[in-house]
């Protein structure tokens, strides 16, 4: 392996995200304990100004470079971490200033590998970065990325994506994720795992970021299908089917299926599993009943059909989420 030291630029300004930025410079830290050649990473902080940059924890971080000052160097690893804001709804919404994803593209141009950590891919996608690839972000911000870029195939569920030279990564801590996988690119997986084993990690995690979301309820203005939807949950341990809910509405099935699709982008019995799945996941995190009778709590009927919808839609089981989520019952 060459000594040389791969130049890493970290994306710098105000209100991105803390661990976003040291994160990643923590592991390539770690890794010169594992090798003693001089190889490594030499990982420097680069923001419009050299002024200290408030991050969204309020933690001040000095630049080590402005983008103009780097632009003029070849740079091995582009990382752009993110920020967002939050309403008065608490709904997350992901930023990209102007200013920031022009010096992005400018310095992508000069980079032989770009990554984004958690909401950074939005400015990623702001840039052009993305356009027709396959991507990830923080689950919360998944829909934002994909009605804002149509052009990406977004996938809320993995850890991380690599889709040629171009890497995002998931929610906040899976920049340390993201950050190992490009340890092992770049040296192997058994430095990568050494790594790993010094920050108590996995170097690859079992199971994606979609078991940790919150599903987010759809929007709609149809009066009928908010009645609708308020009906499944009163309901939800019945034999709810097609035929009941078109009786309940007045309609034929043809039709509320073809409403359900207009207003919540899926068909009624997606719309019901999910339903139970979000209801099964409140009872496996705060009670201690068996799988059978959450399973017929939530209209599941069966331990089979809860696992099969658990796996369907969070890729995990409801006795593997039971263990990583569950807290005392009161």
């Amino acid at each position: 392996m060459s000594s040389i030291k791969r130049f890493i630029v970290v994306v710098l300004f105000d209100g991105v995200d803390l661990l976003d930025v040291t994160g990643p410079p923590e592991v390539f830290s770690l890794l010169q304990r594992e090798v003693d050649d001089g190889t490594g990473y030499h990982v420097v902080l680069a923001a419009e100004t050299m002024g200290p940059v408030t991050t969204s924890a309020g933690v001040r971080v000095l630049p080590d470079a402005t983008f103009q000052e780097v632009s003029t160097r070849s740079i091995d690893t582009l990382i752009v971490p993110g920020s967002v804001e939050v309403d008065d709804q608490h709904r997350v919404h992901a930023l990209a200033d102007p200013t920031v994803v022009n010096w992005v593209k400018t310095l992508a141009g000069r980079t032989r590998r770009v990554t984004s950590v958690c909401v950074g891919a939005h400015i990623l996608a702001a840039a052009g970065l993305l356009d027709g690839k396959r991507a990830t972000t923080h689950w919360s911000t998944a829909q934002q990325l994909a009605t804002d870029h149509p052009s990406i195939e977004v996938d809320a569920d993995p850890i991380f994506i690599r889709d040629h030279d171009v890497w995002t990564g998931a929610g906040i801590s899976a920049c340390l994720d993201l950050s190992l996988a490009l340890v092992a690119d770049d040296f192997g997986e058994a430095v990568a795992l050494r790594v790993a084993r010094q920050l108590v990690m996995y170097l690859k995690r079992p199971s994606g970021q979609s078991q940790f979301s919150v599903p987010i309820e759809p929007v709609s203005t149809s009066r009928r299908i908010d009645d609708l939807r308020h009906y499944i949950t009163g309901n939800i341990a019945g034999h709810l089917t097609v035929a009941d809910l078109a009786g309940h509405a007045h309609v034929s099935e043809r039709q509320l299926t073809r409403i359900f699709k207009n207003e919540l982008s899926m068909t009624p019995a997606a719309y019901i599993e999910s339903a139970r799945v979000e209801v099964a996941r409140n009872q496996l995190e705060s009670t201690d009943d068996s799988l059978a009778r959450v399973a017929s709590t939530c209209g599941f009927h069966t331990t089979d059909t809860l696992i099969r919808a658990f796996r369907r839609k969070l890729n995990t089981t409801p006795t593997e989420y039971r263990n990583r989520f569950r807290h005392s019952a009161s």
